[in-house]
């Protein structure tokens, strides 16, 4: 059987309390357990003596017959001093998914396609409005031109 040494919640909804307690690793979140060995109340102060409340001997035995801590357990038997914990260091965790990449990619080509279209619009619209100013050049001198002769 392994034993895990972990948190069990209590107390009502958005008011949560937990008891630390010695359970089967199978064992349901809040089901039976082999005993008690502190409480946890997040809603007190960081600094507050009350928030984490541990029997130390009785934890340190259970560690030393191999129950294992979850991770938030041994956050709170390091900051006590009862087990250390090594850091864990998680590179990716900042960066998005696979999908989020895909579809920020699709985004930025579609801004791109969307940036040409309008620059190629514009260019069509200079072209356009320098070729007709060309044309009625001419327009303009041949009828004055007829009026020189007449």
């Amino acid at each position: 059987m392994s034993v895990s040494l972990r948190l069990s919640r209590g107390g009502s909804k958005k008011r949560p309390y937990y008891k630390i307690v010695i359970a089967n690793s199978r064992a349901p979140r809040d089901g039976a357990f082999l005993e008690q060995v502190g409480t946890y109340n997040p809603l007190l102060a960081k600094d507050d003596e009350n928030r984490v409340r541990l029997v130390e001997d009785r934890v340190k035995y259970w560690l030393g017959v191999g129950a294992q801590p979850t991770d938030r357990v041994a956050r709170l038997l390091d900051k006590a001093g009862i087990k250390e914990r090594v850091a864990t260091v998680n590179p990716a965790k900042g960066e998005p998914g696979k999908k989020a990449k895909e579809r920020a990619e699709e985004k930025a080509e579609k801004a791109a396609a969307a940036i040409e279209a309008a620059r190629e619009a514009e260019e069509a619209a200079k072209a356009a409005a320098a070729a007709p100013a060309a044309e009625e050049a001419p327009a303009e001198e041949a009828p004055a031109a007829e009026q020189a002769e007449g």
